[in-house]
């Protein structure tokens, strides 16, 4: 693909993209000879493929494309795009579907072939969110299976090093599916795991004093929970609709089934108990804080009252009326004692209502 960019030249240095090595450069117009001189800058990145070819034996490997092997595509782009709905016949409406990254976990046939969308974690920065769920469509015929996912995760690569490590063998597209379900929710148990430290972490700051910042992050981490809950149930759903679509064939493995039910309901059940846990915690420090506003606003109001009275001794004795202390040689001296024995009986009475 060649680029071609039609700069306006107004002698002076000018970036183009030179045509025969595609690389940056940059122009030097010459006035006398009207001629252009180009000086390469860099060579732009080349993006590194993440189509995989896969075939199970003894764990996943990677192979030439072949019938019954796994094609996993991360972040595809024009080209992977270009390849599954051409040379592979993927429906264009699938890919679409997949790249919505609010997809919610379901089935959809389209003449012999089947999308299963799943929710998978995976780590994020997006809107200081530590966590997040995406889609990943796994798209199966009678003779291959296609992967697809519009971001890089860890858990595909993880899967793949996990059958190598363990020696599994994929016997068909239901149990890819199912062990996908099952590593997803492995990391969602490891996720949680971070999260928790997170909370724990979160609640030592906020003992020692209270910020906005420590308050939000656990917000956050609420927002992430509710994410992987959603996604989880979505998932537990999605297990439902491919029992009953393959109750009939022999791809059907009742005890990897068992499992992946059994490990998507530890991790469902450890969303809900650390959302009670940070919920109450958030709670909990909400009435802390209402109690040190309030504790706060008595302090303040007792010493507001606590200075009120020299102050109002003194706007009397400075009062343009006769006081009767003209003739007092020591006036200043009794007025200002006067006030700071009011004064402190005001505050000796404060403390020991502990409004102060």
């Amino acid at each position: 693909m060649i680029y071609v960019l039609l700069p306006r030249l107004k002698n002076k240095n000018q970036e183009i993209w030179t045509i025969q090595t595609h690389e940056r450069a940059i122009v030097f117009t010459n006035k006398r000879t009207e001629t252009l001189t180009a000086m390469p800058l860099f060579q732009p990145e080349r993006r590194q493929t993440m189509r995989k070819y896969l075939y199970s034996e003894n764990g996943f490997t990677e192979s030439r494309m072949a019938t019954n092997c796994w094609v996993n595509v991360e972040c595809p782009d024009n080209d992977d795009f270009k390849f599954l709905t051409e040379e592979l016949k993927v429906p264009e409406s699938f890919l679409e579907d997949i790249a919505d990254v609010d997809e919610r976990p379901r089935t959809e046939t389209e003449d012999n072939w089947l999308l299963t969308i799943l929710r998978i974690p995976m780590q994020s920065n997006q809107r200081g969110v530590p966590f997040i769920t995406v889609p990943i469509g796994i798209i199966t015929n009678d003779g291959i299976i296609v992967s697809v996912c519009y971001h890089h995760t860890e858990l595909i690569p993880d899967f793949i090093q996990h059958t190598r490590r363990k020696n599994i063998v994929v016997n068909n597209k239901l149990d890819l599916i199912l062990r996908i379900i099952y590593s997803s929710a492995v990391w969602f148990l490891k996720y949680l795991k971070q999260i928790n430290n997170d909370v724990a972490t979160a609640e030592k700051e906020l003992e020692k004093s209270i910020r906005n910042e420590d308050l939000l992050q656990l917000m956050k981490l609420q927002k992430t929970l509710v994410y992987f809950n959603t996604s989880i149930r979505g998932n537990e759903v999605m297990i439902g609709r491919l029992k009953n679509i393959f109750q009939d064939t022999n791809y059907l493995d009742l005890e990897l089934l068992e499992d992946v039910v059994i490990e998507l309901k530890q991790a469902y059940n450890t969303v809900n108990i650390y959302s009670d846990i940070l919920t109450g915690t958030m709670d909990a420090f909400a009435s802390i804080i209402s109690n040190n506003v309030n504790a706060i606003m008595k302090r303040m109001t007792s010493l507001s009252i606590t200075l009120m009275i020299p102050t109002l001794i003194a706007s009397f004795y400075g009062m343009n009326v006769d006081i009767h202390l003209e003739s007092f040689p020591h006036a200043f001296i009794f007025i200002i004692l006067l006030s700071a024995i009011l004064s402190a009986v005001t505050f000796v009475w404060f403390r020991r209502i502990k409004w102060f």
